[in-house]
């Protein structure tokens, strides 16, 4: 999708420089930058009174701008465009500015003189940010901007639901597919991605925290490339280092990892941080994991609530994923979505854990048999969940399920449960439980 950037510069010769650069940017439509704030605020005016579509993703706020000053500029910006990321550029980046620009209403600050990197990054992420907004809105497309890379989050409702085991059978499956894929775990106190893919390494994300301006090289040096074709960011080993991950450290690795990968696979583990709240506020997709007994359920629907109350993402835009069902449970997954008011997939997970036992007591959970009716519908759900590449390049992909067809994924089974599985649960037991409590 193209990026729409106007720039507002009085200063000829910084017009000039901020054109050419951006003139540079991968899918982007700089307009002529306006000379003053009265000319940027009517622009905007004109194009907001056509439609919210018609809005620029991304103005850039030069400091030498008038008659109002650059930051009371981005402020009345802010309040009166909320849908456009505004990006204030200026020859003093400090902390004190940085935080001044924020408090305003900025989506980032770009230090002078300009580096092309440096507001690549920032007009990416303002513009996923325009974007994000104006999908919440009912505006605009689906996908946020950027140049391919998609951020999809997998939480568990609860501790031992599955969440790492399904995260990395995502992010197996996709790069199988073709895609280039990197795995984060976000889980910052108790993450298991390594342990899961019998991987060690002396970098992590915590290493990328404090980091500014993340270049293709500093990414490099914190991601281990797997022989599996994953990029894996891992948690610090020492869990107390996960304090340093804040939401702001989040969303700028995130934004990185999402400008260099085709997909980004995020695993967000069962507890509520900054940095995961941030992770799944800005992911394309959400996913929650549960398994269909009331314990997690309730922690699923509790998850959800906390969401919403903290404006992170709203229930009914969060893919419900049931792990370990069967026909015979009571809790089927038409239920659960009644419940927790998310979207429950069509593929639930199959409660077979004698297949996994062997690969996850080894610590190398890629091995895992392609006969697993476990993997084969996880990576069913990975290509309705639109993670895979072109279904031609999974078909024959090395690795990929045999059950697989031609599509790449399964026939889609009924909303509740694959083809046959009774949707109908008696109201009592834990249903009954489950039931009593829905409005608790």
């Amino acid at each position: 999708m193209t990026t729409r950037i106007l720039p507002a510069v009085g200063d000829p010769d910084a017009a000039r420089v901020i054109a050419t650069l951006l003139s540079q940017l991968p899918a982007a439509e700089p307009a002529p930058p306006v000379p003053d704030s009265t000319t940027l605020l009517d622009t905007l005016g004109r194009f907001a009174a056509e439609s919210v579509d018609e809005l620029p993703e991304v103005v850039l706020v030069h400091e030498r701008i008038g008659p109002l000053p650059a930051l009371e500029l981005v402020r009345e910006v802010a309040l009166r465009f909320p849908a456009v990321g505004v990006v204030l550029v200026s020859s003093d980046a400090g902390p004190a500015l940085f935080s001044a620009a924020m408090d305003s209403g900025a989506r980032g600050l770009i230090g002078l003189p300009l580096t092309y990197e440096e507001l690549a990054a920032r007009v990416q992420a303002a513009a996923q940010w325009s974007v994000g907004v104006r999908r919440h809105l009912g505006r605009g497309p689906e996908v946020p901007a950027g140049p391919g890379g998609r951020v999809v989050t997998v939480t568990g409702a609860k501790g031992g639901v599955g969440t790492t085991f399904t995260a990395v059978q995502f992010a197996l499956a996709a790069a199988a597919s073709g895609r280039r894929t990197a795995l984060v775990d976000l889980d910052l106190q108790a993450g298991d991605v390594g342990s899961y893919l019998d991987v060690q390494f002396r970098r992590s994300i915590a290493d990328l925290a404090g980091i500014q301006d993340i270049s293709a090289r500093v990414l490099q040096d914190a991601v281990y490339d797997d022989r599996t074709g994953l990029a894996l960011l891992l948690a610090p080993a020492e869990g107390e280092r996960g304090e340093e991950v804040d939401d702001r450290a989040a969303r700028h690795v995130l934004a990185a990892l999402r400008s260099r990968y085709e997909l980004v696979v995020v695993d967000c583990g069962t507890q509520v941080t900054g940095a995961n709240a941030a992770a799944v506020e800005l992911a394309d997709t959400a996913v929650l994991v549960t398994t269909p007994d009331v314990v997690a359920v309730r922690a699923a629907k509790r998850m959800v609530r906390m969401w919403e109350r903290l404006q992170v993402r709203k229930a009914e835009e969060t893919a419900m994923v049931v792990n370990r069902w069967s026909r015979h449970t009571e809790i089927q997954p038409a239920l659960i979505q009644q419940i927790t008011k998310t979207r429950a997939t069509r593929t639930p997970v199959p409660a077979a854990f004698k297949e996994l036992q062997a690969v996850v007591d080894a610590g190398r959970v890629q091995d895992l048999d392609n006969r697993s009716t476990v993997k084969q519908a996880l990576w069913a759900l990975a290509g309705e969940l639109g993670l895979l590449a072109a279904p031609q390049a999974h078909a024959g992909a090395p690795g990929s399920p045999k059950a697989l067809d031609s599509a790449g994924i399964p026939a889609p089974a009924g909303p509740g449960g694959p083809p046959g599985s009774s949707l109908a649960v008696r109201a009592s037991g834990p249903v009954a439980r489950l039931r009593r409590g829905r409005e608790g």
